[in-house]
């Protein structure tokens, strides 16, 4: 009998590992309808008795500013065109830092985030951790890094029922994405991670220094041009069937 259990918890779990994989990998083309957040921010609305109505619009790559894709690789994740989803430096300075006391300070890549806005719920359990890991080796490895920044770009959280770029813009400066400004776009790479607390169209003194801060850092990334660095990563080992 314990065999057969085994026998069908092994089946079980190589599904769910076929599964996910393939999943991701269809995501690689298709947008997805929606994340995991949004639904979670749908159903607490409901709890809390105040419904949210969820904006979000789909915008391709080439339609993204560039300086919003800088603003947030400044702001977020440096080091986005060099690793493979993990930034264990950043990891390692974060348990030094929470381990000395006061406020916790998190170490998650675009990559990681990305992987939990679109599958995972808000918590800091060792089996979210887990399947969090899991989740973000297959976007490393399935995804191009312009895939994960455009992902990442349309499913971000921009305020209270405000999901990626298109939305965030219309809703802080009452224009479309392509149109923002650098100013503009690192406002909006200002208020994260805490956007429902933070505002990019009233900042303030804080979010504005912030900004300034992201500033500097996208001319010291080499703006524009860092993002060459991300179409080459990676590409000479994929399958030519991936690389399009």
């Amino acid at each position: 009998m314990f065999r057969s259990i085994r026998r069908l918890m092994f089946k079980l779990l190589f599904c769910l590992m076929a599964g996910s994989a393939l999943l991701v990998l269809v995501l690689r083309w298709v947008p997805p309808p929606g994340t995991a957040l949004m639904v979670e921010r749908k159903v607490e609305s409901w709890i809390d008795g105040k419904p949210i109505d969820l904006e979000r619009s789909w915008r391709p790559w080439n339609e993204l500013p560039d300086d919003l894709k800088i603003a947030v690789i400044a702001g977020e994740d440096q080091k986005f065109a060099e690793h493979w989803g993990f930034d264990i430096a950043a990891i390692r300075a974060a348990l030094v830092h929470n381990q000395q006391g006061g406020s916790l300070r998190g170490a998650s890549t675009l990559s990681q985030q990305v992987a939990k806005n679109l599958f995972l719920w808000s918590g800091r359990s060792w089996l979210r951790k887990g399947i969090e890991f899991w989740f973000t080796g297959l976007i490393e490895l399935l995804w191009p890094k312009q895939r994960i920044l455009e992902v990442y770009l349309n499913s971000v959280e921009w305020g209270t029922g405000i999901f990626g770029a298109e939305a965030a813009a219309r809703h802080h400066f009452n224009i479309g994405a392509p149109y923002l400004s650098a100013q503009q776009a690192s406002l909006l790479a200002a208020v994260l991670p805490n956007p429902r607390q933070r505002s990019a169209s009233q900042p303030s003194a804080q979010v504005s220094r912030r900004a300034r801060w992201i500033r500097q850092q996208m001319r010291q990334l080499g703006g524009s041009h860092y993002l060459d660095r991300l179409q080459a990563a990676r590409l000479d080992w994929w399958p030519k069937w991936l690389r399009a």
